[in-house]
């Protein structure tokens, strides 16, 4: 593990809990260090945000596309 170098697995045996749960509070424990190392890193919730609104963008980006080429129909049509 992280300082007494033994194997995960060993570790959650010895605490009698799931190598599984361990792995997840060490990752827990490294994503934390790197926030702390780069104040300027995004927190999770920051990051699900950030994935929300880029596929809320490519959603709208998509509509203006159609609503583009929809009015370009139109104003052709109006000028027959």
């Amino acid at each position: 593990m992280k300082s007494s170098g033994r194997p995960i697995a060993e570790v959650a045996r010895s605490l009698s809990i799931a190598e599984g749960t361990l792995w997840n509070w060490v990752r827990a424990d490294r994503e934390q260090s790197e926030r702390d190392a780069d104040p300027d890193a995004l927190s999770e919730s920051e990051r699900a945000e950030l994935k929300r609104l880029r596929k809320e963008n490519v959603q709208l980006a998509t509509d203006m596309e159609i609503l583009r080429k929809a009015a370009a129909f139109f104003a052709r049509e109006t000028n027959r």
